[in-house]
């Protein structure tokens, strides 16, 4: 569904000895979004940068949060307010619902995929799946400690992950004597589908593949730190999120325990974990 892919070097625009061609990069954006056409822009992020190119698309409507921070709304036509205090979700829908859509009903439309891809093949007929990796050190459990929950599992864990997290599920299997199963580097995004979608339960950080659990509804377990689960949780009444009641929490990993580690992640236990998916699977 998706015609064009736009892509910008955000991280080398902040570096000043590549200014001359930052600034190229950015006039042959504006030109090129603006010929493109386009009769409607949408911008979710809510960033300076996000609200220039909602801008540089020279759409009639331009669509924001009026909320939204650095400056971004006043590239906006239209302000649609979306609190920051609900679900990432349900935020987005009002705009959605702005939009004249019907928003009573959330359905998650999978792009075609292999139904019993081989590594499915190759997988146990029952198992919880596993993603210890997270896209910030800061929400990322301990690797030993998703090994040490998959021990005491009463089913093999299917541990997934990309290549370059392939040393943390290696390291998830290593505690786990012998009841995980890594397939780190082995799927694609579609093929994390059904391997997924065939799981007993998921138990994860805060990472994308968690919200691919919660659009199967396979219960999810998910162990939050400095992020806020409110916001960016698992999306769904069979969900659990396992956090802390710290008196700093959420702190978006901003604060400078990052130092000494994030006390809101170190100090959850395994027990504490696995109690949460007894009680909630009846696990036997």
């Amino acid at each position: 569904m998706i015609h064009t892919l736009w892509v910008i070097k955000k991280d080398q625009w902040k570096k000043i000895n590549r200014l001359v061609y930052t600034i190229r990069e950015i006039m042959d954006l504006k030109k090129d979004l603006c010929q493109a056409g386009y009769d409607v822009a949408i911008d979710l992020s809510g960033l300076f940068r996000s609200g220039v190119i909602t801008w540089f698309s020279c759409a009639r409507v331009k669509l924001g949060f009026r909320e939204s921070d650095e400056g971004s709304p006043f590239f906006y036509t239209h302000k649609i307010s979306g609190s920051m205090t609900i679900h990432a979700i349900d935020r987005y829908l009002e705009i959605a619902k702005f939009m004249g859509c019907q928003v009573d009903q959330i359905v998650y439309p999978f792009a075609p995929y292999e139904q019993t891809p081989d590594i499915l093949k190759r997988l146990p007929e029952k198992y919880a799946v596993m993603a210890p990796s997270a896209g910030k050190p800061a929400n990322q459990w301990q690797a030993k400690k998703f090994g040490e929950l998959a021990s005491r599992l009463p089913m093999k864990s299917v541990i997934i992950a990309s290549a370059a997290e392939a040393a943390i599920a290696d390291k998830v299997v290593a505690h786990s004597h012998g009841k995980a199963i890594s397939i780190a580097g082995q799927t694609g995004l579609k093929d994390l589908v059904p391997v997924i979608d065939r799981a007993v339960f998921f138990v994860c950080n805060d990472t994308g593949p968690m919200h691919l659990a919660a659009a199967l509804d396979v219960p999810v377990f998910a162990v939050f730190g400095p992020a806020n689960p409110v916001r960016t949780g698992p999306y769904g009444k069979i969900h659990t999120v396992i956090q802390l009641d710290l008196p700093c929490s959420p702190c978006y990993a901003r604060h400078p325990c990052t130092r000494h580690g994030f006390r809101c992640m170190e100090n959850i236990g395994v027990d504490m974990v696995y109690d949460m998916i007894e009680q909630k699977m009846g696990l036997a």
